[in-house]
């Protein structure tokens, strides 16, 4: 026989479900769903569907198991990719709403500097051939190129909870280089056109327009964080223009004026007094970008895995190294994000839809997902990581057989009747308290309690 769970933890389902419904209606998703033009006049509520592929990883189900071969959900598999298919639908407005009303929901609970996160992942398709706007894009964290899409994401990040409020997937804008072409009967003034637009347009050009849709939104922040890949000039002043930009920079042939002269940043370093000993801040010192002339700040710190030495950038030459370092290290909550996107909550394995459409609805669903998670741990002030959290509400959601129910209750109801102190009527006592407990089924501590002092008073 299988140990029983503890109690405490049997009720963990009816947790979720409940943190769920309060985020729907702390966020009046029904009400943003509609405004983002998400209604159907006729058929199955657009909120169903949508709530039902939210749960489904947390219910360790695909997209086959808990929605086409379901016969328990009301909608059947046209419904469902209907919905994803269509080009009329705004997601990336839906999740910039939502991520707005999540961030002045956790903006009372910490008074530290808000970061703007700008990077990029690979959105890898190497086995597909026919998907829409396919191309060879470059991944930088395996340092090789792969088939699939460059994922451009902006999120907000206190140094606590990242929530991700913007992205776009790019292409290569070489044809050469794309495996398939957009689709021709979409009309251009869809969102679906626009979309497909903009995934042929410069890294340089997109951030530019999604950081100014975060702008528009009025969601404030006051640094913009990015890594050495958008370390170039020309990016740097550009979004120096929405906030003070604090960005890692390449060891690259770019010059910089310094002392009156054009320098990279090896012969800078050459020039500068470092401290003695093991200083983990080397030196720094203040230099211009070129053509804008836009003054800024370098530190130099020393890598703690090797010898060498790595360059961050800071406009705001007011702030200390010390400062500006801190700061920075909050980029990494960017990268725990896209490895938690991929590996638990199936960025890139849970849909195999040629559509572009679809693949825009799935990122932005697996976006919604995360901010669910990180709500959920900073809310209930949980010291756990995020795949810890993520197995928690697999075990939360996961259904169990009948003979595990019954078994659990009559471990509950041995409990109860072993713990009195004298001997009465086994078959009378055992039956009422298996009723209880059956019409209960997780019974807590305090009945259990309760349901003794009532027998001994008796």
């Amino acid at each position: 026989m299988n140990t029983t769970p503890k109690i405490k933890n049997q009720h963990s389902f009816t947790r979720l479900l409940n943190d769920l419904d309060y985020v729907v209606s702390k966020t009046t998703l029904r009400t943003l769903l509609h405004r983002c033009g998400f209604h159907k006049k006729r058929g199955i509520p657009v909120f169903e569907i949508l709530s039902t592929f939210f749960l489904l990883p947390f219910a360790q189900k695909n997209i086959s198991d808990g929605i086409v071969n379901n016969e328990s959900v009301s909608f059947g598999k046209d419904a469902f990719y209907s919905l994803i298919n269509n080009s009329k639908l705004n997601w990336r407005k839906l999740l910039l709403e939502i991520s707005a009303k999540h961030l002045r929901m956790i903006s009372s609970l910490t008074k530290r500097e808000l970061v703007l996160i700008l990077d990029a992942s690979a959105y890898v398709r190497n086995r597909s051939k026919n998907v829409e706007l396919l191309g060879t894009v470059k991944d930088h964290s395996k340092k090789c190129y792969v088939r699939g899409f460059r994922m451009e994401t902006a999120a907000l990040s206190d140094g606590h909870t990242l929530v991700p409020v913007d992205f776009g997937l790019l292409t290569n804008a070489d044809s050469k280089k794309r495996f398939c072409e957009a689709r021709k009967d979409i009309d251009s003034r869809t969102c679906g056109g626009g979309r497909r637009k903009e995934a042929l347009v410069k890294t340089t050009d997109f951030i530019v327009q999604m950081v100014n849709r975060i702008k528009k939104k009025n969601i404030p922040f006051d640094y913009v964080l990015m890594d050495s890949w958008y370390g170039k000039p020309a990016i740097i002043a550009s979004m120096h223009e929405f906030a003070p930009v604090i960005c890692k920079l390449p060891k690259g042939k770019t010059h910089y004026t310094f002392n009156g002269k054009n320098m990279n940043i090896k012969e800078i370093y050459s020039k500068l007094r470092k401290k003695s000993g093991r200083a983990h801040i080397l030196t720094s010192t203040d230099v211009k970008l070129p053509q804008s002339q836009l003054p800024a700040k370098l530190i130099f710190i020393r890598h703690r895995s090797s010898k060498d030495w790595l360059c961050i950038l800071s406009t705001d030459l007011n702030l200390e190294p010390e400062e500006i370092v801190r700061i920075y290290g909050k980029r990494w909550d960017i990268e725990v994000f896209f490895k938690m996107a991929k590996q638990h909550l199936r960025l890139e394995s849970e849909i195999q839809s040629r559509n572009y459409d679809a693949l825009i609805a799935h990122v932005s669903i697996v976006f919604l997902r995360y901010q669910f998670m990180v709500w959920r741990l900073r809310n209930h002030e949980d010291q756990r990581t995020f795949g810890g959290m993520f197995r928690l509400c697999n075990q939360e959601i996961k259904d169990i057989t009948l003979a595990e129910a019954l078994e659990r209750i009559m471990v509950m109801v041995l409990r109860i009747a072993e713990s009195l102190p004298f001997k009465i009527d086994a078959i009378e006592s055992l039956k009422e308290i298996f009723i209880d407990c059956l019409n209960l089924f997780f019974i807590p501590q305090d009945y259990i309690d309760k349901q003794k002092d009532q027998i001994l008073s008796q």
